[in-house]
């Protein structure tokens, strides 16, 4: 069988027996193929049926196959593509989750979508992360990377903070908000859509500003050229603790006084669906949209 692939990696759902489920039977179909199969140790430790010498740690998969397929939801997705993307490592997703925007394929039945994009038969697209810096008197103090959004918020519940606004040193705006979203196309369909934000289609070299309760009525989402630099400056008048939360997962503490830079990462998350994928029949069923009308 001619394919892409030689080498594939399985990351899956820790402590979730239906992923477990999907997981050993992906992890018998591929072997079956004559595939060389790899599982990420954290859940692989967890399935008696899978061979101690497959397990390996995340980079290591990362640095070793060829194609990653996640199981669980878009939080495992989101979790596993920071990493992922610092290789040139082909991702794809079997869903089990709730939404799964990310997660192309059913845990009922993968086994012909998954053999057919083992073929080669798939559509491949690259998704740009975000570079999250804390920067306190210009000395960089934490950092890490973004698939959806950078959140800045304080860390208790409807507590206003204030911030400047700069992109490319430019000013933009003050602000008194309970924070600041800046999403990446990927992420406009997750927190960003919740807070008012638009929908940015994946192809778009675009960053969304979407504010979180504003203290203003004029105050709107922005969207901006994804190779510029946003640069929030936390005002010295904040009192509350403050973070910048990356994806829901990774929080970086942030001080009044400090500055949050936020860019386009180098790396990009490869990822790739089945011939039958598009896009906007995704946002019509996990968004509820309506059918065509004839």
């Amino acid at each position: 069988m001619t394919t892409p692939f030689k080498t594939i990696g399985l990351i899956g759902k820790p402590s979730h027996e239906g992923a477990a489920l999907t997981l050993q039977r992906l992890y018998t179909f591929l072997q079956a193929l004559g595939y060389e199969v790899l599982v990420e140790s954290r859940v692989g430790a967890q399935i008696d049926s899978i061979d101690n010498s497959a397990l390996t740690e995340l980079v290591e998969l990362g640095r070793l196959c060829d194609l990653a397929v996640v199981v669980g939801g878009d939080g495992n997705m989101l979790g596993a593509a920071r990493v992922l993307a610092r290789f040139d490592v082909a991702v794809i997703g079997v869903n089990r989750g709730n939404l799964g925007f990310l997660t192309d394929l059913s845990p009922d039945g993968f086994e012909a979508s998954l053999e057919a994009v083992l073929r080669g038969e798939f559509i491949s697209e690259s998704r740009f992360l975000l570079e999250v810096e804390v920067y306190r008197h210009a000395e960089l103090k934490s950092a890490n990377s973004a698939v959806n959004e950078a959140v800045l918020h304080a860390d208790k519940v409807a507590h206003m903070i204030e911030f400047e606004a700069f992109i490319d040193d430019e000013f933009v705006f003050s602000q008194r908000s309970d924070g600041l979203i800046v999403s990446t196309p990927t992420g406009s369909t997750a927190y960003s859509l919740s807070g008012g934000g638009p929908i940015l289609t994946p192809e778009l070299n675009a960053m969304a500003l979407v504010p979180m309760f504003p203290h203003t009525l004029s105050s709107r989402p922005l969207v901006v050229d994804a190779d510029k630099q946003v640069r929030l400056k936390l005002s010295l008048s904040n009192t509350d603790s403050l973070q910048v939360s990356c994806d829901s997962h990774v929080v970086l503490a942030v001080l009044p006084g400090d500055e949050v830079v936020i860019k386009k990462a180098d790396k990009k998350l490869r990822l790739i669906h089945p011939k039958s994928y598009s896009y906007y029949n995704v946002l019509r069923q996990k968004l509820n949209w309506g059918s065509r009308l004839y």
